[in-house]
């Protein structure tokens, strides 16, 4: 399981687990507990370039970044990890 601490947004941490370049598990620790777990719920099994490409950028109101954001900061920083 890997762990990212998130900067900007009410999430403090996000655990994940990767398997296959597919996404194995998601959970937000803090955050908005309805969209937080449907998100992890939908990007179960997701590819990981798929995901990036999908969350990368979405904002959260007037913040310039979001959970779904940090997500993909937290998958690239994966990807460059085991490259």
């Amino acid at each position: 399981m890997y762990v990212y601490q998130t900067t900007g947004v009410c999430a403090r941490e996000i655990s994940f687990s990767v398997e296959d370049n597919k996404i194995k598990e998601v959970k937000f620790h803090g955050g908005c507990p309805g969209n937080t777990l449907g998100l992890s719920i939908l990007l179960k099994g997701m590819p990981v370039d798929e995901a990036i490409s999908k969350l990368r950028g979405v904002t959260c109101g007037n913040k310039s970044t979001s959970c779904p954001d940090q997500l993909s900061k937290a998958l690239m920083a994966l990807q460059k990890e085991i490259a």
